[in-house]
């Protein structure tokens, strides 16, 4: 909500609230990434859809059939694991156009920040 970083501790994992302003990224409800998850799936078979047809389109009419499935698999497998993080954001996005947050949605930060403070030097 602030823009603070990190919010992500791998590619595949989110902070559970924002190390700067302490946002709960998880909203605090069972199943809330399921949106997410179905925002990842619209865009994985749709970049399937556009790859299979334009395969298809740019070789007819001797369409390589295997070679296209295989690639096409391969698109299926690939795209979600790219899109991933960008999909949790793009979905916390769209929730909080809909639902601003409220005072229990912020709170001091559950986990550190991977950036660590600087401690002033001494001596």
């Amino acid at each position: 909500m602030c823009g603070g970083r990190p919010i992500f501790l791998s590619w595949f994992k989110l902070c559970a609230s924002c190390p700067v302003c302490g946002f709960h990224l998880d909203r605090d409800e069972p199943g809330y990434w399921l949106g997410s998850y179905t925002i990842n799936l619209f865009v994985t078979e749709t970049a399937f859809a556009v790859f299979f047809v334009a395969g298809m389109f740019v070789t007819w009419p001797n369409v390589p059939w295997n070679p296209l499935l295989y690639l096409s698999a391969l698109v299926n497998i690939v795209v979600p694991f790219l899109i991933f993080p960008h999909t949790k954001t793009f979905y916390l996005a769209i929730d909080l156009a809909f639902r601003p947050p409220e005072p229990p949605d912020l709170a001091t930060p559950a986990e550190p920040s991977l950036v660590t403070p600087r401690r002033p030097k001494s001596g």
